[in-house]
């Protein structure tokens, strides 16, 4: 089987490609501003530098190559960075997601069989409004409501894969994923809070930075998801649309005290009004019914083993860091 990942510079992209390994699949994998250091990309899998904006280089890749499985990872994955960048993150995220479907498209032109399954990492974000306590866990055809221009670029990406299903028969899944955390992560709370305790048990910070910690979240461990996100491309629908989300919700204050459970020092909480955001869902959880009928995927990793994973992962980034 071949496989191409879009975005393998990304969290998920590391982990799917570590799985694909595993199970004897060397991944092309592309990349582009990666957000994690390609020296932690396994280098059985072949890496090809490319900005999915990049329409001819993105086509004659995929013509080069011929994947039977398409994992598109690759996006402007931080809401945060959407208030600043709405423009970049909305040409990334649906133009990126036009090309690789165009890609396949034009293939077909020459070899009309031709037709991967093409998994599409859309997110939760696109429901925004929508998320409310009364109407979670949500369900996939909720309205979608988005409260960032990165939930604006989901929504486009999402309709686009949609259309090319229905327009063009491409074998297109949308992934709709919550929350998702692990080893590797940077810029998510989890993330944010494993690193600045781990920082703390070596001396390197004070105390611990909170926002607001009354939202709540399901979330899923980046490895659970991963599978899913596998599942999908073996059983999906497609056309269809999945959620992906934890089968558990949790404040982010509950996330704090775990945190604070497993350092191996006392942490010391100091609330931060820099943290808070412009808009914040209060709660957001999904429903997963779909998915896991369709594909029998279950969650399977606790939230303490993934925040022990990722207190580990830092203590071992600070300790090569001091040498």
């Amino acid at each position: 089987m071949k496989v191409l990942i879009t975005g393998i510079g990304g969290m998920v992209g590391t982990h799917l490609t570590d799985y694909l390994l595993r199970e004897g699949i060397s991944p092309l994998g592309l990349y582009y501003n990666s957000t994690i250091s390609l020296a932690e990309i396994d280098r059985r899998a072949t890496l090809e530098e490319c900005d999915v904006r990049d329409a001819l280089r993105i086509y004659r890749l995929m013509d080069g190559f011929r994947p039977d499985v398409i994992y598109h990872l690759a996006a402007q994955s931080y809401p945060a960075v959407s208030w600043r960048r709405p423009a970049d993150t909305l040409d990334i995220n649906i133009i990126g997601t036009v090309n690789v479907c165009e890609s396949v498209r034009l293939i077909q032109r020459v070899s009309p069989s031709y037709n991967p399954a093409i998994v599409v990492a859309c997110s939760s974000a696109e429901y925004g409004a929508s998320l409310t306590p009364e109407n979670t866990p949500i369900t996939e055809d909720a309205p979608l409501l988005p409260l960032s221009p990165y939930g604006v670029s989901k929504v486009g990406q999402d309709l686009i894969a949609y259309q090319y299903h229905h327009s063009d028969e491409l074998r297109t899944v949308r992934a709709r994923i919550f929350n998702t955390t692990g080893p590797r992560k940077v810029g998510d709370a989890a993330s944010d809070f494993t690193y600045r305790a781990a920082e703390i048990e070596v001396g390197l910070a004070d105390c611990l930075r909170v926002g607001n910690l009354s939202t709540r979240r399901a979330i899923t461990d980046v490895r659970d998801l991963v599978k899913a996100l596998v599942l999908l491309a073996e059983h999906g629908d497609p056309g269809e649309v999945y959620n992906i989300s934890g089968q558990h919700v949790y404040s982010m204050q509950e996330v704090v005290d775990l945190v604070c459970r497993l350092a191996s020092v006392g942490i010391r909480i100091e609330s931060d009004t820099s943290l808070f955001r412009p808009t914040d869902e209060p709660v957001i959880w999904g429903d997963s019914a779909r998915l896991t009928q369709h594909t029998g995927w279950v969650q399977q990793i606790p939230l303490e083993q993934t925040i022990a994973d990722m207190l580990d992962y830092w203590r071992g980034k600070l300790a090569g860091a001091k040498r």
